[in-house]
């Protein structure tokens, strides 16, 4: 399969980071869990739009992001079992060479630059599945949709959107194992059906 995978949220802790960044930065003391809107601007009143967005522009912000847990051994064995796995990015250009090799190359040394697409537009990657903590690159995907919960993700009813809610990488293991034995029936029907 094509397994297409978001970096930011997904494969590691941008938003934990940059929570954290941001109060020390300011003197804030604002909360992962405090994120309810994907605007992260509505945890920091008082700090402008360009204070918050700012620091996803700064090359320190980077040194301080690790993988989410298990995320490095489960790609590793995606790509293992052979499946194709694509990190579909929409990380701004200017810091694209930070998070790649400050990040995803540093904790996937099994990544390269082929397996990176950076886009603002996931819905127009072709794959099997896109696993996204973000709803808008979710819908009208023709993927199947796993959705990486978040704070700001939570009041979403995934559901009556054909979105399945995972909190980990267990659960993406789990759902990636029931798509490809879903695969495997369909093909197995297909050829008895000739």
């Amino acid at each position: 399969m094509r397994i297409l995978i978001d970096a930011d949220g997904v494969l590691e802790n941008l938003s934990q980071e940059w929570v954290l960044y941001l109060d020390e930065k300011y003197g804030r003391n604002v909360e992962y869990e405090d994120l309810k809107e994907w605007d992260m601007t509505a945890a920091f009143p008082g700090l402008t739009r360009e204070q918050v967005y700012g620091a996803e522009l700064e090359e320190a912000l980077y040194d301080r992001m690790k993988p989410m847990p298990g995320a490095p051994e489960c790609v590793k064995r995606l790509l293992d079992a052979g499946h194709e796995v694509y990190v579909v990015t929409n990380t701004p250009y200017a810091v694209i060479q930070y998070k790649m090799e400050k990040v995803i190359f540093r904790y996937f040394p099994f990544l390269s630059w082929k397996n990176i697409v950076i886009t603002s537009n996931k819905q127009m990657i072709d794959g099997d599945i896109l696993i996204d903590d973000g709803i808008h690159n979710l819908i009208g995907g023709t993927y199947r949709k796993l959705l990486f919960d978040a704070p700001y993700n939570r009041d979403f009813d995934e559901k009556a959107h054909g979105i399945v809610r995972v909190k980990n990488w267990q659960e993406i293991e789990v759902e990636i194992a029931a798509a490809e034995q879903s695969c495997r029936e369909r093909i197995s029907d297909g050829l008895q059906a000739m």
